[in-house]
């Protein structure tokens, strides 16, 4: 099905984001790189240690992607095999994951409701099967607490006070099914503080799957979670995803226009941040007076909702996405003739994906304060 040179390509870049989520776990969980030296250096050891992050991590992504790739052979959709993103940003100095990500490009026409859902369905549970079952493993198997001394021997001082204001803290935000499975699974003295999980690979792995899991089941355009809203709610996909990504670009932006912003820059920051709204819904089947009547609206909503409460922010991270969503991927699923409506086993299947949404969906997932 698949030519030798498809093989050699997709398997390089499969080994090269594997090297990359290698070093990215260095960097994160053992605070190593691969630029410095002395004992900031990561040595072959480490690097063999950071694997405990990168191959559980790769894996899910990997197991993801066969999902949709072996339905999609199933239903006899051709497509490509995966297409890995190595993304190591170490060189500049800039902390990152080592991969974008993977995908899998349609190469053949889907005319199906049915194929539509079950591939898009098929990636996010084979993958959320598999992050289930790496954060299972690393909430049973935590280290005992004095291991955070190894990576920060600082904390040990009981005279440590912090790094103070010139130096940025990071940590994960919550999410519904990590915060269960540590609450359930894990002994409370050894389980870490959300800003300190990145040292631990097979939660912080496990933690970046439920997140990817949760981006591609936004039930928005042909995302996977577009596919199964397309599946349950075959009268209903172009408007459920509009409003879904009105409420997911409403949150984001909250705060971007605000009357605590001086007046000098908020008369510079309304008409951009208005355009950038427009263009977000530049691919949706709206009026070009729509689109405007949106931006406008959202900016409004989002002036008063600050005046009347100052401390609502949302999660200014999401509004690249949302950018990504609205322009480059747009708004609209793919159509199929008719409307017949999926079996009842796809339709709990389809409500079981919800369920998996929710539980790994996070308002706030990496916060830097």
């Amino acid at each position: 099905m698949y030519k030798p040179k498809e093989y050699l390509i997709h398997g390089f870049l499969l080994a090269l984001t594997l090297v990359t989520t290698t070093l990215a776990g260095g960097e994160w969980v053992y605070s190593k790189s691969i630029l410095a030296s002395g004992e900031s250096a990561l040595t072959w050891e480490y690097f063999v240690k950071s694997m405990a992050f990168s191959i559980p991590f790769i894996g899910i992504l990997l197991i993801h992607e066969l999902g949709h790739l072996f339905t999609s052979i199933y239903h006899r959709v051709k497509c490509t095999l995966p297409f890995f993103i190595p993304a190591w940003l170490g060189f500049i100095g800039a902390p990152s994951i080592g991969t974008f990500g993977a995908i899998i490009r349609m190469k053949g026409f889907v005319n199906s409701r049915k194929k539509f859902f079950d591939i898009g369905v098929a990636g996010p549970l084979a993958g959320f099967v598999i992050a289930f079952g790496v954060l299972f493993y690393g909430f049973t198997h935590l280290p005992p607490a004095e291991y955070i001394y190894e990576i920060h021997p600082e904390y040990a001082d009981p005279d440590f006070q912090g790094y103070g204001e010139e130096v940025i803290n990071f940590e994960l935000g919550q999410n519904l099914l990590f915060y269960l499975m540590g609450e359930w699974l894990a002994d409370p003295v050894r389980i870490p503080d959300m800003g300190e999980v990145i040292h631990y690979p097979f939660l912080f792995a496990g933690y970046l799957a439920l997140f990817f899991t949760a981006l591609n089941l936004l039930p928005i355009g042909q995302l996977d979670g577009g596919h199964v809203v397309f599946g349950l709610f075959p009268h209903h996909h172009k408007l459920i995803s509009l409003v879904v990504f009105t409420l997911f670009l409403s949150y984001a932006g909250m705060g971007m226009i605000s009357p605590m912003i001086p007046f000098e820059d908020l008369i510079i920051r309304i008409p951009l941040y208005v355009g950038f709204l427009y263009i977000c819904y530049s691919r949706a089947e709206l009026s070009t007076q729509s689109k405007w009547t949106f931006a406008l609206s959202i900016a409004a909503s989002q002036y008063v909702l600050s005046f009347i409460q100052p401390e609502w922010e949302g999660y200014q991270g999401w509004l690249f996405f949302a950018f990504l969503l609205g322009r480059v991927m747009g708004l609209r699923h793919p159509e199929v003739s008719g409307f017949v409506t999926l079996d009842t086993k796809r339709k709990w299947i389809g409500w079981i994906a919800v369920v998996v949404f929710i539980l790994c969906f996070s308002p706030r997932p990496f916060i830097f304060t």
